[in-house]
Formats: structure tokens, C-alpha cells, sequence
């Protein structure tokens, strides 16, 4: 007997066997069942999910010689054979992306006007719709508002959004979901018990989860894993064989990131990638990682979504990083792989990566930069700067109170300074921001921020924006403080420009900031 590929095997023959679609097996069903057959009919969703194979069973229901009561074929009678084996002459699928012009459609349209040969009624069944021309659309339109009583269009697509409007609206539209990682597992193991087939059911969830919920998917990788597995599959023959990292290499490339460990790391991407594993791969794995301790960050826990238990992920990781620095790493992790097709060494660009990623504890999110000037304007000091206490008589102790650290001492001038700076740039204040940088360093006294400036001009453009200083100085820290632009006096200026270039502070900041250079 010849070999049979699993999707061909499993096909469904009847509605109940549709797997992970009981809405439009339910509906389909009754309407068969009460002879309400409508004279077009949508069938949307991902790949793989069954759309063909429900179009194929409406087709055998509704020309079926001996239907069931509950709406199902009989899958023995000679209508439900030659459908089934794709000879009926009533029964036409036609390929949407291979047949898009005007004139497959006016063929159609001839054709309609002739009464199926053996059956109650002629199907067509036109797959990938969408990729049918506007006028191929147009030239339908007409058929399918008002078709013969024999006739039955079924349409399936995988983007319906492509599909015209007045297409979809003389249609009777079912959307198809993804299947669920547990009814694909079901199926799989269903095969692996008919085939005599060993797998444990870590290897089926990963089969099914590499499928994505598209049952078709699942069932090909399977094809090809038993291929080079034989009558026994293990997961590590699929890591071996595919090229895969696997889970306890990226949990333990995790925990050299939450020790800040950027040699071992280094050290352990290299003999992932000298086991063959390719760099795209590497990437996908660490994101599909880095996504699921976002998700148990979250509280998510169901192994059906996470892959893996959650005991599984490493309690040190957990522990180690915030949801912000999760999330900030996982963005880095997904611009690489959007950047590895124009890299010009992939290696490198990931070996980057890994060297940035141990540095993930340092990453710090605005709000939280914002919450600690807060509290160290609260004036917050150590427990080891805490008076003594004093055993009184009455055996109770006694805290000295502490007070306040001056204002000036408790905000860090430079961090503000970095900051506003840095919210000049992208405010897009070239001038401003560059004149900001090259001031001196910041001081808080009496309740006015200082900042002192090295020339006249840069001094003027301080001034002129010293408002809008004061407004960021308390949007940081929740307090007012006047700024004070500290001039440079006449002999230090004199002295600066005796040593230097003829050229005025205004031209030198207009080259810096237009990168030019004097003609």
C-alpha cells in the first residue's frame, strides 16, 4: 500500500470530525439537517484550520443520498465516494490564485447555466478567493446575488479583508479560529497510538506549539520528525536533528544575565551556535523566552500558553529583573531580528545583543528615575545613620529624631541636568540643548539652581530658556527652584580667548550643530 501523508489520513469526513470548529460544525449541521442551504457561502481563517475540508463535507452533506438526521454525510453512498475522491462531476474546486482573470470567471458563469449531472445540487468551490481579480469579482457579482436554485458557491480564503465588500455581503460568512495547542496534542497522540508510534508528551505540546494553532502545520512537522525518528521520538533527537537551543540552554544564558555575567554568557552562546544552531533561530527562541517571564511576571501561568511549567523558568531570573526591564529587552531582542536580513555579520550583531542584555539590571524606566528623586526629597536616609537608642527606665527605647538632610544635598544636579538635556533633544531644541551641554556643573543653593556658563552667548541662550528650565527642574522633582545663569566675568573671557581661534561662540556652536566647517 502506498504512503499517505498524516494531513491527507486525517482529513475529516464528517462535520464532527472538524477539529477546534464546533460553532460552524453546529451551524452547518442544522442548516443541512432543516434544508436551508444558502446559495453562498465565506469560510475565513488561518491556514490549516479545516476550511477546505468543512466546504468539502457541506459539498457531500447537501448531495448526500442517504443523510444523517443530525445533518452529517453518509460517507458511504456513490455521491459521498466520488466527492470524497475527487470525482464528481457536480462538485468543481477551483484554485483562486491560479485562476484570477475575468475570463476563468465568465467560464463559471456559462457553466452555471447547466443542471448538475447526478446530484441535487452543483458546488463550486473556489479556494483562495481573494486573490481573484477586481473584475473577475465583478463579473461574479451577478452570478452570486442571484444564482440558479441547483447552484452553491464556496468561497474560502485566508484574507477575507481582500475579499470586496459586496462579495461578502450576499455570503453566508463563517470565520474559522486557531485550534488550541491541547485539541492539536489530542490528535497527535490519536496518530502516535494508530501508527504504533513511542512519543512522550512533552514532544507532542511542542509539536502542536510549533504549529501554532494550525492542525494541517502539526501534522506535516510531524511527518517529517518521524521521518528521521522512527517508531520512537524524543525530544532531544528533535533538538539534535533541527537545530534547536532548547529550554535548558536559554534558562541558563538567562541566569548568566541576571548575574551580570556578560563572559559566561559569550562563553555559552558560542557553543550553541558551534552545534549548529543558525543565528534566526537562536533569536526566536530567546524571544519566545523572554515573552513567557513577561507572562509569569503577569501572572500567567497555564502551561497551555506558556509552553513549559512555570516551575520550569528559572526562580533566579524571576527574581533578578522587573516587568520594565523584561519588556526593554525583549523589545531589543525583536529589533534584532528585524535587522539581522540587512546585518552584515549576524554573529556579531548577536554576540551585541548578548553583551547588552547583561546589562539588563541597569535598565531603568523614567517613572522609577522619577520615584527615586522622590524619595530622596523626602529626605530618606540609611538605617545605619539612625541615632542610638536609649534604654529608659521603663525598659521602652527611645529614637532621636532624625532631621532632614538639606534639599540641595538630596538632588542629584547632574542626573537633572543629563535629563533635561535629553528631553531638549528629542523636543527637537538643537541650539538649546547643545548650549545646556557645554555649561558647567550644576549647584543648588538657597533655593536656585546655578548654572554657569563659559561664554556671552551661551549665557544669553540660557537665560532666554530659563523659564522653561525652572518648568522641567519641577515636573522632576516636584519642587521650585529659581535659575541663576552664572556669567563668565570679562578677564577670564579675555584670558579664554587670547589661547584660542578667532572664531566667535556663536559660529563655533552653529558648526557643531550643523557639522560645517568655515569657508
Amino acid at each position: 500500500m502506498s504512503y499517505t501523508v498524516t494531513a491527507t489520513r486525517m482529513r475529516p469526513a464528517v462535520f464532527d470530525q472538524l477539529a477546534g470548529q464546533d460553532f460552524v460544525a453546529t451551524s452547518l449541521k442544522k442548516s443541512v439537517a432543516t434544508g436551508k442551504i444558502a446559495h453562498a457561502y465565506l469560510f475565513s481563517g488561518p491556514r490549516g484550520v479545516g476550511k477546505t475540508s468543512a466546504a468539502r463535507i457541506l459539498a457531500k452533506a447537501i448531495n448526500c443520498q442517504n443523510p444523517s438526521p443530525d445533518g452529517n454525510p453518509c460517507c458511504q453512498c456513490s455521491s459521498c465516494r466520488e466527492i470524497a475522491q475527487g470525482n464528481s462531476m457536480d462538485v468543481i474546486e477551483i484554485d483562486g490564485a491560479s485562476n484570477t482573470s475575468v475570463n476563468d470567471v465568465r467560464q463559471i458563469k456559462d457553466e452555471v447555466l447547466f443542471a448538475p449531472a447526478n446530484s441535487k445540487y452543483k458546488v463550486y468551490i473556489i479556494d483562495e478567493v481573494h486573490m481573484l481579480s477586481n473584475s473577475a469579482f465583478n463579473a461574479l457579482l451577478k452570478t452570486i446575488e442571484e444564482p440558479p436554485p441547483y447552484i452553491v458557491f464556496i468561497f474560502a480564503t485566508t484574507e477575507v479583508y481582500k475579499v470586496p465588500a459586496t462579495i461578502r455581503s450576499r455570503c453566508q460568512h463563517f470565520n474559522f479560529r486557531l485550534i488550541h495547542t491541547d485539541v492539536i496534542k489530542e490528535r497527535l497522540r490519536k496518530i502516535c497510538d494508530d501508527s504504533n508510534i513511542k512519543a512522550d508528551d512533552d514532544v507532542l505540546f511542542w509539536i502542536a506549539k510549533e504549529a501554532t494553532g494550525s492542525l494541517r502545520d502539526s501534522y506535516t512537522l510531524f511527518d517529517k520528525i518521524a521521518a528521521f525518528s522512527g517508531n520512537e521520538i524524543s525530544l532531544a533527537l528533535i533538538k539534535e536533528k533541527m537545530g534547536l537551543v532548547g529550554f535548558d540552554k536559554i534558562n541558563q544564558l538567562a541566569e548568566c544575565f541576571a548575574d551580570s555575567s556578560s563572559t559566561r554568557a559569550l562563553e555559552i552562546l558560542d557553543d550553541i551556535l558551534a552545534s549548529g544552531v543558525a543565528v534566526e533561530q537562536f533569536v526566536t527562541e530567546l524571544t519566545e523566552y523572554l515573552r513567557n517571564i513577561l507572562l509569569i511576571k503577569s501572572k500567567v501561568n497555564k502551561e497551555s500558553v506558556l509552553g513549559y511549567s512555570a516551575s520550569a523558568f528559572s526562580a533566579k531570573v524571576l527574581d533578578a529583573f522587573s516587568t520594565y526591564q523584561i519588556e526593554q529587552a525583549l523589545a531589543l531582542v525583536l529589533q534584532l531580528y528585524r535587522d539581522l536580513r540587512y546585518s552584515l555579520s549576524q554573529r556579531f550583531e548577536l554576540e551585541l545583543l548578548v553583551t547588552r542584555l547583561s546589562s539588563m539590571k541597569n535598565f531603568v524606566s523614567s517613572t522609577e528615575l522619577v520615584q527615586r528623586l522622590e524619595a530622596l526629597k523626602k529626605g530618606f536616609v540609611p538605617a545605619k545613620g539612625r541615632a542610638d537608642l536609649s534604654q529608659a527606665d521603663t525598659g521602652q527605647a527611645d529614637v532621636a529624631p532624625v532631621q532632614p538632610e538639606p534639599v540641595q544635598t538630596q538632588l542629584d544636579m547632574a542626573v537633572i541636568k543629563k535629563n533635561i538635556i535629553a528631553d531638549l533633544k528629542k523636543a527637537n531644541e538643537p541650539f538649546l540643548s547643545s548650549a545646556l551641554e557645554r555649561t558647567g556643573e550644576w549647584s543648588l543653593q538657597d533655593g536656585k539652581v546655578t548654572i554657569p556658563c563659559s561664554d556671552s552667548f551661551q549665557a544669553v541662550k540660557v537665560e532666554d530658556a530659563s523659564k522653561k528650565i525652572e518648568s522641567a527642574i519641577v515636573k522632576m522633582t516636584g519642587r521650585s527652584f529659581a535659575v541663576e545663569v552664572l556669567k563668565p566675568n570679562k578677564k577670564a573671557a579675555a584670558d579664554q580667548g587670547a589661547g584660542e581661534s578667532q572664531v566667535s561662540a556663536s559660529v563655533e556652536l552653529v558648526k557643531k550643530v550643523f557639522k560645517g566647517e568655515i569657508v
